[in-house]
């Protein structure tokens, strides 16, 4: 039965790990690090708020059988276009944004290679995964990828845990002056995963009955999602405790160079907690950091077919090949010329994902709540609640930082 329902989940699993990454290893643990507990709040906030628009995903899909970009379509084709130009934009930043954590920490883990050329071989390992077992391989991949992340990350907490000997609070703190308020708009952008990711969910969703030829309904789409969105949560909470145990007061200033902040990561880590913590740190980041890479570069590329398909029809047919290939050269270039400027790039990345968020937000519960979707699969009164709640948390923390920026 338990192997059964494993081998049921997916899409859930997927969204976990585009999720867990940069947010994750890089946001969470430096909330930890800058913070200690007192950011804990921001995280809680914005999994709750954010939480219905995210399981908006595989619920249409499961109740019309379409993918979000057709909802949008449905809307407007204007709506489409802009999603369509603002997945066109950000989707290279956040691919470099999340290839290039993951290749420092590549270069400190194995001692060879530089940088770019960890970049080039990373990209170039997840574009033949995805070329040799398309959406199958990757789904069954990274099943065994998020139970081998989260076994290393709690061993990890285990530790630090043990090894601490300093009291520590947990009092809330609310960031003041433009450096903290723009940390804390970042952290909101990206935790527990910008929310367009709800469409890849709906591609997702589709593309799992398509490979097992069975339908999918409501209630198991929203599982299957819950177990991954409350994996996310739990990881999130686990790398800031991470964060405030081991590197909370330390006087460490965080390199901008992806190299070099990884090396600083997993330098305290292993000063903090002993060599014997090391492996498993090594493991959880690396592993964090590789299922963001490969998931991010499967779903952008089928984001933009799907959106080219609806929009342009027969005239211009930019098929899934093309747009990886594309993703894959264009972040190479943008790592080759601007490695050293790793936080500038997650910054501008994570702001981006929070400032557009509201946009989706709404988007979404259009869609959810309306004619183009059946009366029996629309979400109950508290979650249309819970929705509006998130609508005005999005957009009035967007408008605070515009007027604070």
């Amino acid at each position: 039965m338990k192997k059964l329902m494993f081998k049921s989940l997916g899409p859930g699993l997927l969204f976990a790990g585009a999720a867990v990454g940069v947010s994750h290893l890089v946001q969470s643990t430096r909330a930890g690090a800058d913070f200690g507990f007192g950011l804990l709040w921001a995280l809680l906030i914005a999994a709750f708020f954010k939480y219905p628009f995210f399981q908006f995903g595989p619920r249409y899909a499961a109740a019309t059988g379409e993918t979000l970009l057709d909802g949008y379509k449905k809307l407007g084709k204007g709506v489409l276009g802009i999603c369509y130009s603002i997945s066109f934009i950000t989707m290279f930043i956040i691919q470099a944004a999340v290839t290039i954590v993951t290749a420092g920490l590549a270069v400190n883990l194995f001692g060879f290679f530089d940088m770019v050329t960890w970049s080039l071989l990373i990209t170039i390992l997840s574009i033949t995964i995805l070329l040799i077992g398309e959406y199958k391989l990757l789904d069954n991949l990274m099943k065994y990828v998020i139970l081998l992340l989260t076994i290393c990350t709690l061993i990890a907490v285990i530790v630090a845990l043990i090894k601490n000997n300093q009291a520590f609070t947990f009092t809330q703190v609310f960031p003041k002056g433009t450096f903290e308020i723009t940390f804390l708009i970042a952290f909101l952008g990206w935790m527990p995963a910008p929310l367009d990711i709800s469409i890849w969910q709906s591609i997702w969703s589709l593309e799992k009955e398509r490979a097992t030829l069975k339908k999918t309904t409501t209630k198991q789409a929203i599982f299957d999602f819950n177990v991954g969105y409350l994996g996310t949560i739990f990881l999130a909470v686990c790398f800031v405790i991470l964060g405030a145990l081991v590197m909370y007061n330390s006087g460490e200033s965080f390199s901008n160079k992806g190299d070099i902040f990884a090396g600083q990561l997993i330098t305290l880590y292993t000063k903090n907690l002993g060599n014997l913590a090391y492996v498993f740190i090594a493991i959880a980041a690396f592993t964090t950091m590789f299922s963001t890479t490969i998931t991010t570069l499967d779903a952008s590329p089928r984001t933009m077919t799907k959106a080219n398909d609806l929009l342009f029809s027969e005239k211009i047919k930019l098929n899934y090949w093309f747009w990886i290939l594309l993703l894959g050269i264009g972040t190479y270039i943008i790592l080759r010329y601007f490695r050293n400027d790793m936080g500038l790039m997650v910054k501008i990345a994570t702001i981006l994902s929070f400032l557009t968020a509201p946009f989706y937000g709404i988007l979404n519960f259009i869609l959810i709540s309306g004619k183009h979707t059946p009366k029996k699969y629309q979400p109950s009164i508290y979650m249309k609640i819970l929705s509006i709640c998130g609508i005005i948390f999005l957009i009035g923390f967007s408008i605070w930082f515009l007027l604070n920026f």
